[in-house]
């Protein structure tokens, strides 16, 4: 854990440690969420589709997607 400072114009410097642990440089896009009053710093993936590529086979109990598709019949 670091402490940072919040500059007069609302600004912080991520400290190194968080920049190598993301793997991000100078340029790079960032993504800050927000869930309450945690605060959480992302890498912006190269392709959002190989980020969330097998998320919804995790997600979703076994059979569960079959039998929705049969629902629509």
């Amino acid at each position: 854990m670091t402490e940072v400072t919040l500059s007069a114009k609302n600004q912080i410097v991520i400290p190194r440690e968080a920049r190598k642990a993301l793997g991000v440089k100078p340029g790079d896009k960032i993504l800050v969420v927000v869930r309450g009053e945690t605060v959480i710093v992302l890498q912006k993936p190269k392709s959002y589709h190989a980020a969330v590529r097998g998320l919804a086979r995790r997600a979703c109990p076994p059979g569960y997607l079959q039998k929705e598709r049969e629902s629509w019949d």
